[in-house]
């Protein structure tokens, strides 16, 4: 069993069931019970970060975030000639609530940190088989250059056919927030991203990959449909706040790669 590189999401969920309540503004009636939605097969959901060569500097442990650039096109080639086709939250949303069709053999190219290797070098490979993806901005990163993305390189994703989602201001861990951090690491950034794609922003992605069911209402009382963390199976009260991907390590062969997918989502 493949060791998914998951620096934080080896800690176990918390165990009580105690059913999480629903703010007044989420439309409860648009939502099956939660064993609706875990009874769907799960559609392949990755992530990556960086997407450039290894650097002499890059240690052991950075390298499994870092996609070397010759690795990032094979896989898409791989992709693209399997059959896949990429989908996006709001398909995804449908199937899980609706049972709403997808194409044959769905997946979902996702994209954290705002990296500027994601906007220079893994979107054009991108366009080159029709295939789009989620963007997960770290606020406090933009305009950064060299290393970060711009607002308008944001834009551009944007209103290019991707779709733009929260991933706080500045990385901070979900599970230690506390009274104005929602303000300050959700809020804020949210509107932020709201302002540049002139859209609400209803998705969201969990720093490290990692939640706690506390944060589960406070992400809903502010307009998110669906968040997304890492390996660990979903919760069982509330799948759609929870709903799983898998980093794709630095480094994998295309057999490990096609295998991840092929055994990790069923």
């Amino acid at each position: 069993m493949i060791k998914f590189l998951i620096c934080a999401s080896l800690g176990a969920m918390l165990s009580t069931t105690t059913p999480i309540d629903q703010p007044n503004n989420t439309p409860t009636s648009d939502i099956p019970p939660p064993s609706v939605i875990l009874s769907r097969k799960e559609v392949p959901i990755l992530c990556y970060h960086q997407i450039r060569d290894w650097k002499p500097t890059d240690s052991k442990g950075a390298k499994d975030y870092i996609m070397p650039r010759a690795d990032f096109s094979a896989q898409l080639k791989m992709l693209h000639d399997s059959g896949y086709h990429t989908i996006l939250p709001d398909q995804l949303y449908a199937y899980l609530t609706k049972g709403a069709a997808l194409p044959s053999k769905p997946i979902m190219l996702t994209f954290d940190d705002t990296d500027e290797d994601q906007y220079t070098f893994a979107w054009p490979e991108m366009k080159k088989y029709g295939f789009k993806g989620v963007f997960f901005v770290m606020t406090v990163s933009l305009n950064r250059l060299p290393h970060y993305m711009t607002k308008d390189q944001v834009k551009e994703l944007y209103t290019a056919g991707n779709v733009i989602g929260s991933h706080t201001w500045d990385h901070h861990n979900v599970r230690k927030y506390q009274g104005q951090d929602w303000v300050t690491q959700i809020e804020k950034p949210t509107k932020t991203l709201e302002a540049i794609t002139g859209t609400p922003i209803k998705y969201f992605a969990y720093p490290f990959g990692l939640q706690n069911r506390q944060a589960l209402p406070e992400l809903r009382k502010r307009g998110f449909l669906m968040s997304f963390q890492l390996a660990d199976k979903m919760d069982p009260t509330d799948p759609l706040m929870t709903v799983r991907r898998i980093i794709v390590g630095g480094g994998w062969g295309l057999k490990t790669f096609s295998n991840a997918i092929n055994r990790d989502f069923h």
